[in-house]
């Protein structure tokens, strides 16, 4: 039998349009919509601060920035006599920006301290190697520990009394004990020292004076001393932290003899004008321009002093130029803008960045007040501090060319100061530099 299908019961015409409207908004919840991708830095624009137009220049290779990867603490400033004397900051007290693991063990920041307890024996080193200088910094060692400050260090060294020289934290029941050079003077240690103490290290030439908590415990003089090499914090036995890793360098020699422009050249036919004040500052006004050196410089470590006169002013350091040719050399930035207020956004590079290459990861200077910048160039690998604080650490992984604009060069080339544009107004002191192969000359 048939069945009849049961009538639906009549509904009113204004309920029927309510429910078509339900059906076209949509009965079910739409999914959140996806955060938009992040938007990718723009090619850097062509060089407005030095190099020709982009139509009339050579390529240049690699030109998006490369970014630091740690964030920037804020600098722990220097005292105003340490800042005056070319003082510099191996640690910024937060992270390990600067410094590279020779292997591996649980190196790490705590409570503004870098330590180390366990791991691989071998050494933290900084990433620049330092020839001349004087060092600083705090230990403190647990009871038992074996550790030490490596000076002049390649990353793995293999035998203390010839290939680095090895500043020892130990017992005093140790064959060197805290104080001594490892295999080359012994400082004796009556009791073993807790709590933080302090090293102030002189490396001079072959000399190497040592002074643990004020007092001069070593003064050892290598009859074919190592140059130059790294700066190594230890892990070998027991738990040990260090702070406060201050750097001076020595064996510099005067750029700028603060009277005239002995020692550099100008293009007359070029905007900016360059003087000597009555202060004995080097000042540059209206540009683009440039003050070049005679001399060429291809490893080397500057150290300078610069003032901007206004606001948000550009200039740079150039070096390893073609001589001759307008700027055409790896860019130390000078510009202490940034932007919305974070100093960790540079507006423009950031003073201490190399242009095009690597921002500085932190605006630490300010305009129209003097503040100090150190440039180490080595090879492919470039570091720089400004106010004592380091702000760049870049490796050119590009193939080698004699032109920097394409590639790596490492020839020596000639140092440039900028004017960079009709606002230019900066000023320069104490321009002094170390040179590779001139230390004990």
């Amino acid at each position: 039998m048939a069945r009849h299908a049961t009538p639906l019961p009549r509904r009113s015409p204004l309920l029927l349009v309510l429910i078509a409207l339900a059906a076209l908004c949509g009965c079910r919840s739409e999914p959140a919509a996806e955060p938009p991708e992040a938007t990718l830095p723009s090619p850097v624009a062509a060089e407005t601060t030095g190099e020709p137009a982009a139509s009339q220049q050579e390529p240049v290779t690699a030109a998006q920035p490369e970014l630091a990867p740690e964030p920037a603490p804020e600098p722990l400033p220097l005292d105003a006599d340490e800042r005056d004397a070319g003082w510099i900051r191996l640690f910024d007290g937060a992270t390990l920006y600067g410094w590279q693991p020779a292997g591996k063990a649980n190196w790490q920041v705590r409570e503004g301290a870098i330590t180390v307890s366990e791991g691989e024996v071998g050494l933290l080193c900084t990433t620049t190697r330092f020839a001349d200088y004087e060092l600083k910094l705090q230990f403190k060692a647990d009871k038992g520990t074996n550790s030490g400050i490596f000076l002049r260090t390649p990353l793995k060294p293999s035998d203390p009394s010839v290939d680095c020289y090895e500043l020892n934290i130990a017992p005093p029941d140790n064959s060197f004990p805290t104080g001594s050079l490892v295999a080359r003077s012994k400082h004796e240690l009556e009791s073993e020292l807790t709590g933080w103490q302090q090293f102030h290290v002189t490396v001079s030439q072959g000399a190497i004076t040592v002074l643990l908590n004020g007092e001069k415990v070593i003064r050892y003089q290598d009859p074919s001393p190592l140059l130059s090499g790294f700066i190594g914090l230890q892990l070998n036995q027991g738990a040990v932290a260090f702070r406060e890793i201050k750097l001076k360098p020595l064996g510099m020699t005067s750029l700028f003899n603060g009277t005239d422009l002995s020692g550099w050249k100008t293009d007359q036919q070029m905007a900016s004008r360059f003087r000597v004040t009555e202060e004995g500052w080097l000042n540059v006004k209206n540009g683009r321009g440039q003050l070049e050196s005679e001399q060429l410089f291809g490893d080397f470590l500057l150290q300078l002093e610069c003032i901007t006169h206004a606001p948000d002013l550009n200039s740079g350091i150039f070096f390893r130029c073609i001589p001759g040719e307008q700027m055409n050399g790896y860019e130390c930035q000078i510009h202490n803008g940034f932007q919305q207020g974070d100093p960790t956004r540079p507006k423009d590079c950031g003073s201490g960045g190399i242009f095009r290459r690597q921002d500085a990861r932190r605006v630490v200077a300010r305009d129209q007040q003097w503040f100090p910048m150190t440039i180490v160039a080595e090879g492919p690998r470039i570091t720089t501090w400004v106010n004592g604080y380091q702000v760049t650490d870049w490796t050119d992984t590009r193939a080698a060319d004699p032109n920097p604009r394409r590639g790596l060069r490492t020839e020596p080339g000639s140092i440039m100061i900028q004017g960079h544009d009709p606002t230019t107004d900066i000023s320069f002191r104490k321009l002094r530099i170390w040179v590779a192969g001139d230390s004990g000359s």
